[in-house]
């Protein structure tokens, strides 16, 4: 099936779960800003949580589809529009051949994400389909113009959606049905970005001078317009050392917060490198990850120090509520 790109919005690039396992060879992970709200889109179109599907960033792309096809939306709340009815998110919804998807702004956060049935169909490259635009791996960013391949779709899912289209085109020429069940946005998509994102004191924090160490907890910090996939740039207090360090370069990993000569930290996110010799001041737990990806340049974020025992009882936490909502969407979608 062949998808054809009208209008590719502003930032608008294929990723999947990521390309782990190689910064021994320098290459960053990439994959996902919201790696949740991508695994779970795919969970609601019978995929596997490792399928490519398209994160959008504040202003979405407009999209043919040349075949039938199951669709799903989350992350943050976005304009979609099929021909000329509303699009919901969170939930399966079934959608002819010949219609047109139209993905507008977002009312609340950063980055939206589309899966489609069967998974978009790039090169795999060392693992991955995701785009690293700043490393220039994997398919580039969407333009207009651009055809889509994308894998079989899963057998037999959304049988009853199918079903209910036939019937409501018979009378209306419907173009596409949602199910009347979704998954609650709640848990995963947080618009009040003054809950703080909780972070471990890195290695090279207790060398943080007593006000900076006050400030980072204490104050809020701004997301710079210069952010990128790469890194937050984060404006506010301008953090010091109590002495100068002599450093050499050592692992990083999304959610590492560095700090550079100028103050200003720098939080590195989905497309980072895999070293780095700038002090590590903090690291962002993984279940926080999801909700920093949805911060707009000009908001304002805050800290609150946690403990690594606390940041991996999270993330098991996370881990079993997601497995029982695969469990629960599987059976969902057999029955439609």
């Amino acid at each position: 099936m062949n998808i054809r790109v009208i209008t590719p919005g502003l930032l608008t690039t294929v990723q999947d779960a990521g390309r782990s396992g190689h910064a021994s060879i320098g290459v960053g992970n990439a994959g996902a800003m919201d790696s949740v709200a991508l695994r779970l889109a795919n969970y609601l179109v019978g995929n596997s949580h490792r399928s490519a599907g398209l994160e959008i960033t504040l202003l979405g792309p407009r999209l043919r589809f040349d075949d039938d096809t199951l669709i799903a939306l989350t992350g943050a709340p976005i304009r979609a529009h099929c021909d000329d009815s509303e699009v919901p998110s969170w939930r399966p919804v079934a959608i002819r051949a010949g219609s047109e998807l139209t993905l507008g702004g977002m009312r609340h956060g950063a980055r939206s994400y589309l899966a489609i049935a069967g998974g978009i169909d790039t090169n795999c490259v060392l693992g991955s389909r995701s785009s690293d635009l700043n490393a220039g791996l994997g398919p580039p960013m969407l333009v207009a113009g651009a055809a889509l391949a994308t894998h079989r779709a899963p057998v037999d899912v959304g049988g009853r959606l199918w079903k209910q289209l036939d019937a409501d085109r018979a009378r209306t020429r419907a173009k596409m049905v949602a199910a009347t069940w979704l998954i609650d946005p709640a848990p995963w998509f947080d618009p009040a970005t003054q809950t703080p994102l909780r972070m471990i004191a890195g290695s090279h924090c207790p060398h943080l001078d007593q006000g900076s160490r006050r400030a980072l907890f204490d104050t809020g910090f701004r997301v710079g317009v210069d952010s990128n996939r790469t890194g937050y740039r984060l404006e506010g207090a301008r953090l010091a050392l109590r002495k100068p360090l002599e450093l050499v370069s050592e692992g990083v990993s999304t959610g590492t917060v560095q700090l550079p000569p100028g103050g200003q930290p720098i939080v590195l996110m989905a497309e980072a490198p895999s070293c780095g010799g700038y002090p590590r001041i903090g690291q962002i737990i993984a279940v926080d990850l999801p909700r920093l990806a949805q911060y707009r340049p000009g908001e304002t974020l805050h800290f609150v120090e946690t403990s690594l025992d606390d940041a991996q009882t999270r993330y098991l936490q996370r881990e079993r509520a997601l497995s029982r909502i695969a469990q629960n969407i599987a059976r969902r979608l057999r029955e439609d």
